[in-house]
């Protein structure tokens, strides 16, 4: 939703001529807008601690033997279904976190609040077909997922 407001400006050199789009006013105007955040877009678990995004985080240990190869194959697989990840409806965010210090492999995907639970009950694809490959790989275990929430402070 945009709220509109619509000021006269005194100065014709500061806003520009929309005098056109009203008949018989000769006076140049400022328009400024500001978005509103739908009302239902906003969860809430208590009084004061809210939240407008849910994501969803895969996340694995690595091995660091041979090169890093189950790492790189994490990557590969990753590579393989970012696509399939960026296009389900509400998607706002794709993160790839890696530590190597304690070998986690992690991929966070934020969606708006409000769509998150479309993409739940259709189990998070491609979740599931993820998980397996991943599992499948030399040197990944301890394989997990979680659901949280998150809001800019």
């Amino acid at each position: 939703e945009i709220k509109l407001r619509i000021f006269p400006f005194p100065h014709r050199d500061q806003a520009s001529d929309l005098s056109h789009l009203h008949s018989g006013i000769k006076l140049p105007i400022l328009i400024t807008y500001t978005k509103i955040k739908p009302a239902n877009t906003m969860g809430t678990f208590t009084e004061g601690v809210e939240f407008d995004t849910v994501a969803r985080e895969w996340r694995c240990k690595w091995s660091p033997d041979n090169d890093k190869k189950s790492l790189q194959e994490a990557q590969k697989l990753l590579n393989d279904v970012l696509k399939d990840i960026k296009a389900v409806d509400g998607v706002k965010d794709v993160q790839r976190v890696v530590c190597g210090g304690c070998m986690d492999f992690k991929v966070i995907t934020s969606l708006a609040g409000d769509k998150f639970g479309d993409w739940e009950t259709a189990k998070f694809a491609p979740e599931e077909q993820f998980l397996e490959k991943l599992k499948a790989i030399d040197g990944i275990s301890l394989v997990e997922t979680q659901t949280f929430t998150l809001m800019p402070m």
